[in-house]
């Protein structure tokens, strides 16, 4: 009960935060609607107000749960799980007239799946320049989507097979002005979709997809890997995820929460400089204090800092493309210095912490440190705070109807296609 209960918060999470991306990237999904001219069908696209062809849908929904980088992950697989996942799922779901809990079973297995992939291979994976939500992502989706439709074995094993060929992902989408970290995700929910036609059309994969020159490889540059068991330490891999409470980077969210403690204590016109020390994964494409755009800000460590020293919180609008201008925000930005520090770095992965050293103009100095910020499975929004979270991204994606999805989803025996009907919505 309590990882069903779980995952039906994955499953609000992943529809609020898809629903409310539509409207953060809209200039860009209507020009992709003109050019593309995506077809027509019988799916919904959440929060498009179009009905589209199966693989438009699979790609657009990937391409939205992403946009605004709130989707949940682990720490330790260093991967986004939910939004390849439930990208492909629920217009499948759509179109066999599938159930919410077929979904949610469903989901519960991909996550395992992806996440036992993702943790047995980094940090090195991520030191290669790989994404695993676009390498292990499409594992995982792929062996969702063959249990929720009820594949043999067989025909699972060469579903795997085929996204074993299928996986990519570039890590480089995070850096500089770049705006493609959303199509790592939209392409692997599209090749998790591709995998499972092809070998439920016959297509054999390789009896050993993983060995060899396959995927271990090809994504770790080594010839064997110890792969971590199912169920690592006991707990499934969707009880490891995080819920944002901001809008950001999860790298950024020790800092963060640092700077909000730290805020009643200091004036912005005060601040000296801020010295940040983290692990290092965390340091290199994320340090940066020159912003472009609203995708770089979520990416900057020294941004996100400093609109949670300056306004307590580091929501949707702190990282609009109004407020990556605001100057009293930018100039306290390039005061921010983030460096890697030993210590924390061999915490990695149990504790991926922060320590935050605001210096003021009077030469005094304050400090916090944070080692589970909101949102962590060890720091869990409650109840009230979670349907709250909700409650703003789905007021920010213009849907009415957030409170009949979020009591759909926790009603029995309710089909999917209610729930999808409901989030169409349209962009305004």
């Amino acid at each position: 009960e309590e990882v069903l209960a779980r995952v039906r918060q994955s499953l609000l999470d992943y529809l609020a935060v898809c629903a409310a991306g539509v409207v953060f990237q809209k200039e860009k999904i209507d020009k992709y609607m003109a050019f593309a001219m995506p077809e027509s069908g019988e799916f919904n696209a959440i929060g498009t107000g179009k009905r589209l062809a199966l693989k438009e849908v699979v790609f657009l929904n990937g391409l939205n749960a992403h946009a605004l980088d709130f989707d949940d992950g682990t720490n330790s697989g260093i991967i986004h799980l939910g939004s390849p996942i439930f990208s492909l799922l629920l217009p499948l779901a759509e179109r066999y007239d599938l159930g919410i809990e077929d979904v949610l079973t469903a989901a519960v297995i991909g996550y395992e799946a992806s996440y036992t992939m993702a943790v047995s291979i980094q940090p090195g994976h991520k030191a290669m320049g790989y994404h695993a939500t676009g390498t292990c992502g499409v594992l995982g989706a792929t062996i969702a989507a063959s249990y929720m439709l009820g594949f043999t074995e067989e025909e699972r094993f060469h579903a795997f097979a085929v996204a074993c060929v299928s996986a990519s992902g570039m890590l480089k989408v995070l850096d500089d002005e770049s705006e493609l970290k959303p199509y790592n995700v939209a392409k692997t929910a599209l090749l998790a979709l591709t995998s499972i036609q092809l070998a439920k059309s016959g297509f054999k994969g390789h009896h050993d997809p993983l060995g060899g020159r396959g995927f271990i490889k090809m994504m770790t540059g080594r010839d064997e890997v110890e792969l971590k068991p199912v169920l690592l330490n006991g707990t499934y891999a969707i009880m490891k995820t995080y819920t944002k409470p901001y809008a950001s980077c999860r790298y950024t969210h020790p800092s963060v929460e640092a700077a909000i403690h730290l805020r009643k204590q200091v004036r912005t016109e005060d601040v000296e400089r801020i010295d940040i020390k983290t692990y290092s994964l965390a340091v290199a494409g994320h340090d940066h204090t020159d912003i472009p755009g609203s995708y770089s800000a979520k990416m900057s460590i020294p941004y996100a800092t400093a609109v949670g020293l300056i306004y307590g919180k580091a929501g949707l609008q702190e990282f609009s493309e109004t407020n990556i201008k605001d100057e009293k925000i930018l100039d306290l930005t390039k005061k921010i210095y983030v460096k890697s520090d030993d210590e924390l770095s061999g915490m990695f992965p149990g504790i991926q912490a922060a320590i935050v050293y605001v210096t003021k103009t009077d030469g005094s100095l304050l400090t916090e440190r944070v080692d589970f910020p909101k949102g962590e499975p060890e720091n869990p929004l409650d109840e009230e705070e979670f349907k709250d979270r909700y409650d703003a991204l789905m007021t920010y994606a213009h849907q009415e109807n957030g409170d009949e999805i979020y009591r759909l989803v926790y009603t029995a025996n309710e089909k999917i296609r209610k729930v999808m009907e409901m989030i169409r919505g349209g962009i305004r």
